[in-house]
């Protein structure tokens, strides 16, 4: 296929920053972020490519065609109009799924009904079946309706990006990676300094540094729904892979996480292994509230409880002052970032951020709390926030 692809890749709300530049460092044209996605053009080879290396984003899909949608007649010819057949094989299984906002279809089911007659009725006329066996590969069809427009795709994932596949098991509210890995970015993080997670439960947020500090694709230990495309043939995934293993470092790096719970130190341990960075990483029993470092600056990167989920409100904001406490403690070069979903976060940690990102932990909404290094330096006077 020589005609370009024009990709989507959805992503949490607030890392559609991140994404971007993620899809630029790849080479990707024609970037642009919105609300909730971020689009951008590529060719085939380009799929392996984006599955293996993105750390932010939800997945990697292929736009077939956008047009407007504001009756069921129109979603069935606009979606008939599109060129399945050469994407779907003949025994390919092309399942329908989606959601609607803000428009005159708004009935979720009806429209899923509609998508998958109308692809079924191109493809049974592009093959000569009446009957189309869906024995194959799995081509899973996406679509979106938003104000009348309905964007209509193919997921080249399958499992979210989230599932790198380190991680079986998890202990009580885990935090997704993709979003670990976000907040480790944008504390400008890239292995130099030392790096601390003092809640680091099933140790997520170590084992993204650790990826990113050796610079090593999050997606080489699983696999994808592509795979199995005529579209992208095996040798371009080896050749992802290939590319994605030459970039890897080979330094030494500082990271560690901790947690007052033995059972998640063992877990954490165990994840690490799993994503072959046992080398890299350290995770030892200790608690929050007495936490102290040996090095004269670095990074602490940590999702504490919320009091939501895990405790009540008191008992999180208990956690938070002592914690509070023993961050004040830290040499002035360390930087401290902190998600939180608590209102009263900063009043009870005893200190304002010096900068804030608001971020989605699932559909809780949370801030990332950030304390010294580049967000200090935007809150001084005289100094201008990039």
């Amino acid at each position: 296929m020589n005609t370009p692809l024009e990709f989507c890749i959805p992503v949490l709300l607030g890392l559609e920053g991140l994404a971007a530049r993620e899809l630029r460092r790849l080479g990707l044209a024609q970037v642009r972020a919105e609300n909730g996605r971020v689009f951008c053009q590529g060719t085939p080879a380009d799929i392996p490519r984006m599955n293996l290396s993105l750390r932010v984003g939800a997945r990697v899909l292929v736009v077939l065609g956008r047009f407007c949608a504001a009756t069921f007649d129109q979603l069935f010819e606009g979606t008939r109009a599109l060129p399945w057949e050469d994407f779907i094989p003949r025994t390919g299984a092309f399942p329908v799924k989606g959601h609607s906002l803000n428009s005159a279809l708004h009935a979720v089911p009806a429209c899923q009904a509609i998508v998958k007659k109308a692809a079924a009725s191109r493809l049974g006329q592009a093959y000569g079946l009446t009957t189309l066996p869906e024995t194959g590969p799995l081509f899973q069809i996406q679509f979106s309706i938003m104000k009348d427009e309905a964007l209509l795709m193919l997921d080249t994932s399958g499992p979210g990006l989230y599932k790198r596949g380190y991680r079986a098991v998890g202990v009580e509210a885990p935090l997704r990676e993709t979003l670990a890995a976000a907040m480790v970015l944008l504390t400008h993080y890239s292995g130099r300094d030392p790096l601390r997670d003092p809640f680091c439960g099933s140790g997520t947020i170590a084992i993204e540094a650790a990826l990113i500090a050796r610079n090593r694709a999050p997606g080489l230990e699983r696999s994808f729904t592509a795979q199995k495309w005529p579209l992208v043939p095996p040798r371009l995934w080896m050749d992802a892979a290939d590319e994605a293993i030459a970039g890897e470092f080979h330094g030494s790096y500082d990271i560690m996480g901790s947690d007052i719970d033995p059972r998640a130190v063992e877990l954490s341990r165990a994840n690490a292994i799993k994503a072959g960075v046992e080398d890299l990483v350290r995770f030892e029993v200790a608690d929050a509230a007495a936490f102290r470092v040996d090095v004269p600056r670095g990074r602490v990167v940590t999702n504490p409880p919320y009091g939501q989920r895990l405790m009540e409100k008191a008992e999180a904001e208990d956690l938070y002052r002592a914690f509070g406490r023993a961050c004040r403690a830290l040499p002035p070069e360390w930087e401290v970032a902190v998600l939180s979903s608590h209102t009263e976060f900063e009043r009870t940690f005893g200190r304002q951020a010096d900068a804030k990102r608001k971020l989605y932990n699932g559909m809780l909404k949370c801030d990332l709390f950030l304390y010294g290094g580049r967000a200090a330096e935007k809150g001084r006077p005289g100094k201008k926030g990039r």
